[in-house]
């Protein structure tokens, strides 16, 4: 990926990272030079295994991190010039539940409205905790919820100020299927509204059903970002699994030079091909099967998942 421009954006970039690194006293480098824009009103998805440096990269953004050089501004605004303002803009969904457990719901979401110095808006909170299924307990003691409805409350609080760019880091790490559900429409919602939404993420089916682009991070180095279809079509691979009629000792000689796979007992042969490639190469080999007396019963085609790129992405730069 080039370099961004020292001083300018992307008309279009709400979130504009230029050649930021992180190094701990330890030594540890967290992250290094990375360049990223994050476009106004799109969902991004930041993937890497732990420890790879999303959570410092979303720490310094948020201002709860120093980094150690680069710059970040948000709508314009540079997050240590003017800090305010940058963060007045940001919501932040952490990944570890850390709430006043002896407050009420309704206590502290308005407590966090008040923080970035917004006029009550008893109304809007309303809104939100509806949304989010938490009208009923808005009288409860934080300390007597579930798991599920503190981290209902962390969205909560983190959407009271009305940002316009929402963090959710690791937003449904141990949480029902009902709240996982609820989380992303209103994740749908947000981005409907102009909030532009930028997620980490261990389900990474997730990212796949909900992103608009993927950034991949490892050791603490930015390995790509890319449009999710355009990343899929990139370095996706198609298999096509043949059942046999009769068992293979191995693959003909006919076909040696073909990307084929025969399994271990000789019964399925795998045809692997890119998935931008051009498909008339298995009417091809369907036809050097049958002029070999090849028969099969049965055949099946998939597609490579998002999981299955990051983890070879991953392995690659390891």
């Amino acid at each position: 990926m080039p370099p961004l421009d020292a001083t300018t954006s992307a008309p279009d970039a709400i979130v504009a990272v230029r050649g930021l690194s992180k190094t701990y006293k330890s030594g540890f480098q967290a992250l290094k030079r990375v360049d990223l824009e994050i476009k106004r009103g799109e969902i991004f998805a930041l993937l890497g295994p732990n420890g790879a440096g999303k959570t410092t990269l979303i720490s310094i953004v948020c201002g709860i991190v120093n980094g150690s050089e680069g710059t970040v501004t948000v709508d314009g605004h540079d997050i240590v010039r003017d800090y305010r303002a940058a963060r007045g803009l940001i919501g932040l969904v952490p990944q570890e539940l850390s709430t006043d457990a002896f407050e009420s719901v309704w206590a502290t979401v308005k407590f966090s409205r008040g923080l970035f110095g917004k006029a009550p808006d008893p109304a809007y909170l309303e809104k939100i905790l509806r949304e989010l299924s938490l009208w009923e307990k808005k009288d409860s003691k934080i300390m007597t919820l579930s798991g599920g409805m503190k981290r209902r409350v962390l969205i909560a609080k983190a959407l009271a100020h009305e940002p316009r760019v929402l963090f959710l880091d690791e937003p449904t790490a141990g949480v029902d299927v009902e709240l996982r559900h609820d989380m992303w429409q209103m994740v749908h919602r947000l981005r409907e509204s102009g909030v532009t939404i930028i997620l980490t993420t261990h389900y990474i089916e997730e990212a796949e059903q909900m992103a608009d682009r993927i950034g991949v991070i490892n050791r603490g180095e930015l390995v790509l970002v890319e449009e999710k279809h355009t990343l899929m079509q990139k370095l996706g691979k198609k298999q096509l699994s043949l059942q046999l009629q009769a068992p293979l000792q191995a693959v003909p000689e006919g076909l040696a030079d073909w990307p084929l796979e025969l399994s271990a007992d000789g019964s399925c042969l795998t045809y692997t091909f890119d998935a931008q490639g051009d498909d008339t190469g298995i009417a091809e080999l369907l036809r050097k099967l049958n002029a070999l007396g090849i028969d099969f019963k049965d055949l099946h085609s998939s597609e490579s998942s998002l999981e299955d790129i990051f983890v070879s992405l991953v392995r690659s730069r390891a």
